[in-house]
């Protein structure tokens, strides 16, 4: 009887101890924190908490209805432990629902700009196994170099069909960290794969980092990574005339920054002759503004990054750097097209910052802009698969066939979209 009553005991203190905790994480993903102190830490959480919800659940529920079984539920400690989960679960069932409403968002967005949408969708099983695990039908050829600067070798990876084309598009994707972090490993995989299963060439692309590079050093690597493709693009059987870019947080700032400066001579030293220019860009939840004209930006994010490491300069003393470095700033008339993502959710990079460019840039523009605020998500939702980033990145490639599609047209030429690889 004793050990009976311990089981139960341990069972009961085990549910109540997963109750809190399951119920605090839920609340960090429904209202994460903006306090500095703890922005990363509840950002990393809340991502991973509303990407995963539907996991959460799942495995939750099991141990609890394991521990249940052991007799939790003889005690009140365990009574109060499974009440705790289960308003924890109500709350990962509202993420769960939030989720599988972004394709009808991306679908309400783009369905007056794509014709097509029969477009091949992510494989279900990867939505139960984000993380990658298959590489069927495509080719990835790692750490090519293409550039040599500073004493360091810059490498791209190649995401490309198995079959070969001679005139397969092709996007640049750039990765994220705050200017500072991160590798061409870390983000953008699933679209790369996603783009190469269905017939793009995909280069994802590493850059130098501060604090060790001071901008623009970051935008003259991807300007080189970008004449670097076109002229290997016999090599990868890449049609040189359609390159397009994305990338995410500083990948998405140094994507919109690409696609607004091609062809400045500023950022091309030593190769002002090259075509640097894109043909569509996609940046998501990326960095707009870097003179906080909105008030949106933390002081740390000010102070201790941008003035101390990226910049190297003062805001009050030279603004002008800061201005040159805003996308909002190079906004002009012959954009190409964009399409916008950003979460309502995002506590790293400012949600109105998103819409005052995506505004400003329709106003302009003489391309299509579209902007999608995604209900629910956080900051670098897309780093794996998930019921949220599936359905972006298929929006994504309709977006990108769709404009491929139409420059194309413009030039004469009815080309079929690419048929998917086996």
């Amino acid at each position: 009887m004793g050990s009976s009553f311990q089981v139960t005991l341990v069972a009961a203190w085990l549910l109540l101890s997963g109750g809190v905790l399951s119920l605090l994480f839920t609340i960090n993903g429904l209202r994460p924190s903006r306090n500095a102190r703890a922005l990363v830490v509840s950002f990393a959480a809340s991502m991973i908490t509303l990407e995963l919800a539907g996991h959460h659940l799942a495995w939750q529920a099991i141990v609890s209805g394991v521990l249940v079984w052991l007799g939790a539920l003889d005690h009140a400690v365990g009574k109060v432990g499974l009440s705790l989960s289960l308003v924890s679960w109500a709350g990962l069932l509202l993420m769960v629902v939030q989720g599988s409403r972004t394709r009808g968002i991306m679908h309400n967005t783009l369905q007056a700009y794509v014709q097509d949408w029969s477009g091949p969708r992510v494989p279900f099983i990867q939505l139960l196994a984000p993380f990658p695990f298959r590489r069927g039908g495509i080719v990835i050829e790692r750490d090519v170099v293409y550039r040599r600067v500073a004493g360091r070798r810059l490498k791209l990876d190649v995401y490309r069909p198995v079959t070969t084309s001679a005139s397969r598009p092709a996007i640049v994707q750039i990765h994220g960290g705050a200017w500072v972090v991160g590798d061409k490993r870390d983000q953008g995989v699933p679209l790369c794969a996603h783009l190469a299963r269905n017939g793009w060439v995909a280069f994802n692309v590493n850059y130098r980092l501060s604090p060790g590079a001071t901008f623009p050093d970051h935008l003259v690597d991807l300007k080189h990574a970008i004449a670097w493709i076109r002229s290997h693009a016999q090599e990868y059987g890449v049609d040189p005339s359609f390159i397009a870019v994305t990338g995410g947080s500083a990948g998405g700032h140094l994507a919109a920054l690409v696609a607004l400066t091609a062809h400045d001579s500023r950022y091309q030293p030593g190769f002002e002759e090259a075509d640097t220019s894109v043909q569509a860009a996609v940046p998501l939840y990326g960095v707009y503004d870097f003179t906080n004209r909105f008030q949106t930006m933390p002081r740390v994010f000010s102070s201790r990054l941008l003035q101390a490491h990226v910049i190297k300069a003062r805001f009050d003393e030279e603004p002008d750097k800061f201005s040159e470095a805003s996308p909002i700033d190079r906004i002009h008339p012959d954009s190409p097209p964009f399409l916008i993502i950003h979460g309502d959710r995002d506590t790293l990079a400012p949600l109105r910052d998103a819409r005052e460019f995506a505004a400003a840039l329709a106003k302009i523009s003489r391309s299509i802009v579209l902007f999608v605020e995604l209900k629910g998500a956080q900051h670098a939702f897309d780093i794996f698969t998930s019921p949220r980033s599936a359905p972006v990145i298929e929006a994504v490639e309709r977006f990108l066939w769709e404009t491929r599609r139409r420059t194309l047209a413009e030039r004469g030429s009815h080309p079929e979209r690419a048929s998917p690889n086996p």
